[in-house]
């Protein structure tokens, strides 16, 4: 298993391509029977992989992938940004194929060159749960953990640990 180390969105994706058939072989098999202890194990690598790795070094999340906004999201937002949520919604925000609200670019709007979120303290919450490597029931994201894989370093960290646990 290797250390954390920051990586471009695209050597994260060849890397996730290398090993595909192998962690998508694991991820089944961790749906089909799920092990007692995937949330402990899960959970135990996700603090260990926070503990090696800053992601202000990184910040592919914000600048790869919009999160899910909900209405919540907005409503703060736009209290912080002295908007009304409307305006948020239409100079940020569009709906995606799944009706979801989700930011119109990436990077994020918000993302500043240093890596530092603009709206840190108001950021959607799906921005504050990312990557969900933390949440019980862990089984039910392991599609969307697989995903993540390419762009995020700790989700591809976890899951090449995965891989090994459970092979």
């Amino acid at each position: 298993m290797e250390t954390i180390q920051y990586h471009k969105p695209e050597e994260l994706k060849q890397k996730v391509k290398n090993d595909k058939g192998e962690v998508n072989a694991v991820f089944a098999k961790l749906k089909k029977k799920k092990p007692k202890d995937l949330d402990k194990t899960v959970h135990e690598l996700h603090h260990e992989a926070f503990d090696q790795f800053d992601c202000l070094e990184c910040a592919n999340c914000c600048k790869s992938i919009s999160p899910i906004v909900i209405d919540k999201d907005i409503e703060r937002m736009a209290k912080h940004l002295k908007m009304k949520p409307a305006e948020v919604v239409e100079q940020y925000l569009h709906l995606d194929k799944d009706g979801d609200y989700v930011f119109n670019e990436t990077p994020c709007p918000f993302l500043m060159p240093d890596n530092y979120c603009m709206i840190y303290e108001q950021r959607p919450r799906a921005c504050r749960e990312y990557p969900h490597t933390d949440r019980k029931r862990f089984y039910q994201i392991l599609n969307i953990t697989n995903k993540s894989r390419e762009y995020c370093p700790i989700v591809y960290y976890i899951g090449d640990a995965l891989k090994h646990i459970y092979k």
